[in-house]
């Protein structure tokens, strides 16, 4: 091979590494295996074991396959994160369609990413170790969808993804609560025992010392019983979006 072909070949390799994966072409050298296939076997170990026990190696044990040849279809983990973000976008995506008023439809979409954020719990850590704010097509058609459901605002389009990235927050941070008083709830019920309960006479020592006295009703029923409405906070949040720009919004 002359040097000029050498060149070549690093050149291409340079302009893989920098290309999204959904842009490359996938390996067709096997008609069992394939990116999809692989994508779905790192989901169903992800949403059984956590996103820690995905690797490419295990995958390759999954499917029956070597581990090497799952290189012809992803080029590294990098690769594989993002094509399991970009799964789970898919499934945020409301294919039956939105309501028209801004509102309800912005709840409808808030909704369905908890719902798919409880049922694939590993998706926070996958947004903290994914090295690349790549978006894949899904992600692109969540996001389109999510603009055009805040149609009645007459947004200019970055001010829209303003507040969807506002609402995605809440959203986010709601999950991670609910995700962590789940493994709370799962742990106790495992070992037998009662986290709060054992913590409670020590909240309510703190609660009769006088120094807190604010938060003693919060301290003496249990910081961690009180509960909490998703909709209640996302009405809150969406309250403050209208407050702004509720006079620029149009009646169908």
């Amino acid at each position: 091979m002359g040097a000029s072909e050498q060149v070549s070949d690093r050149d291409r390799a340079k302009a893989r590494s920098v290309t999204p994966v959904w842009a490359r072409e996938s390996g067709k050298r096997r008609s069992t295996l394939s990116r999809e296939a692989i994508v779905t076997a790192a989901l169903r170990i992800a949403d059984a074991e956590g996103l820690a026990a995905v690797s490419i190696r295990r995958i390759a044990t999954e499917l029956g396959a070597r581990t090497m040849s799952l290189y012809s279809y992803i080029d590294s983990k990098a690769d594989l994160f993002d094509l399991m973000a970009d799964e789970i976008a898919g499934e945020v995506v409301i294919r039956e369609g939105l309501p028209a008023e801004w509102r309800q439809a912005i709840t409808m979409i808030a909704c369905r990413e908890r719902a798919v954020g409880l049922r694939h719990p590993w998706q926070i850590d996958l947004v903290n170790q994914r090295s690349s704010a790549m978006i894949g097509p899904n992600g692109l058609r969540h996001l389109e969808q999510s603009v055009a459901a805040l149609a009645g605002l007459r947004l200019e389009p970055l001010e829209a993804w303003r507040v969807i990235a506002a609402v995605d927050d809440y959203v986010c941070g709601f999950i991670s609560r609910e995700i962590r008083k789940r493994e709370i709830v799962r742990h106790a019920e495992a070992t037998g025992l009662d986290g709060e309960a054992l913590v409670r006479p020590y909240l309510q020592g703190l609660a009769d010392s006088g120094e807190f006295v604010t938060i003693t009703p919060l301290l003496r029923d249990g910081l961690r019983t009180i509960g909490s409405d998703f909709e209640q906070g996302l009405n809150w949040l969406l309250d403050g979006i209208e407050h702004q720009y509720g006079s620029t919004t149009t009646q169908p």
